[in-house]
């Protein structure tokens, strides 16, 4: 039976991936935080279900309950889940044109393409498998020590929130890879990838804060409010990691049945209790907006990669 060349590279890659002392350390800091965040969540639940077993939807604060000192599971994963990606994928091209290894395998009878996507794809497959892990095996725990049955509806939300996790970090991943592609050091493409990550982390909102009080509308009506709010969120939703807040709000809080045109009415919406909580669809259907904006952002990023990537001229090194 004949293999494809392209799954030969994505194999190859996968590998690569996972002998790899860089893809060990990044996902032990991911799985010590994570697991750090679970047990005192664990304890949060342990303590709600004693006082009222009628809670609804309680075996999804496994990934949303702190205690004010760990972040929850959501948040360490919003965080650091674009570490991962940009870790894989900020040498994808620049070590092998470097190393020469790239005008090798390119003199093979394997068309261009075939690298940058077996590099995405193969990227794409690590963190899928390790996230997927990660999340069941926070479930398993939870099942174990709590003993509180999961219903298919919380397995819905929690499968579909890791498929957005990996969407999330699909993005940075493409991000990096970009980097990989437009320079020809590694380290410059990882400094690159860090700084746009802290910048949407840490600096962009206070960058919109900074905005909305200069932009602040002088006269108070109904109109203008409803303008200057419109702008802001517009602004904030340029932010991969606010897309993906939202997203996950949806999902992993039932409760919330809107994202509200105000800057902090998302953040509100986390203490709303709605007398009937959203069904799995209804919830996907009121962040599709910010579901479909994700996954754009993430095809936009990998056609310009690949769109520099096979317009480069390659040279073997003597």
């Amino acid at each position: 039976m004949t293999v494809s060349p392209f799954w030969v590279l994505v194999r190859k890659e996968v590998a690569d991936y996972l002998h790899s002392w860089r893809f060990y350390i990044l996902m032990g800091i991911i799985m010590l935080t994570c697991l750090g965040s679970l047990y005192t969540a664990l304890s949060g639940i342990s303590n709600a279900a004693s006082a009222d077993a009628r809670i609804e939807f309680l075996f999804l604060r496994l990934f949303t309950v702190s205690n004010g000192t760990v972040p929850s599971f959501l948040s360490f994963i919003t965080f650091l889940g674009p570490l991962l990606g940009i870790g894989l994928g900020f040498d994808a091209i620049n070590s092998e044109r470097n190393k020469g290894t790239l005008s090798r395998i390119l003199a093979q009878p394997v068309p261009r393409d075939y690298v940058i996507n077996a590099k995405f794809m193969a990227g794409l497959l690590v963190i899928g498998a390790a996230f997927f892990a990660l999340g069941f095996l926070v479930m398993g725990l939870g099942i174990i020590v709590t003993g509180i049955e999961l219903s298919f509806e919380e397995f819905l939300r929690i499968v579909a929130y890791l498929a957005m996790s990996l969407v999330y970090v699909a993005f940075w991943l493409n991000l990096a890879i970009l980097f990989s592609v437009l320079f020809k050091q590694p380290a410059t493409a990882a400094l690159a990838g860090i700084a746009v990550w802290l910048f949407f982390s840490i600096f962009y909102s206070m960058i919109i804060e900074l905005a909305a009080n200069a932009l602040a509308p002088g006269e108070v009506t109904l109109d203008s409010i409803l303008s200057f709010e419109s702008t802001i969120m517009f602004l904030m939703r340029l932010s991969p990691a606010h897309l993906f807040s939202e997203v996950t709000t949806t999902l992993l809080y039932p409760t919330v049945n809107t994202l509200g045109s105000s800057v902090l009415a998302s953040q509100q919406q986390y203490f709303m209790i709605p007398e009937t909580p959203l069904s799995f669809t209804q919830s996907l259907l009121v962040s599709w907006p910010q579901v479909t904006a994700m996954i754009a952002a993430t095809l936009i990023c990998f056609a310009i990669s690949y769109y520099i990537f096979m317009r480069q001229e390659i040279r073997s090194r003597s």
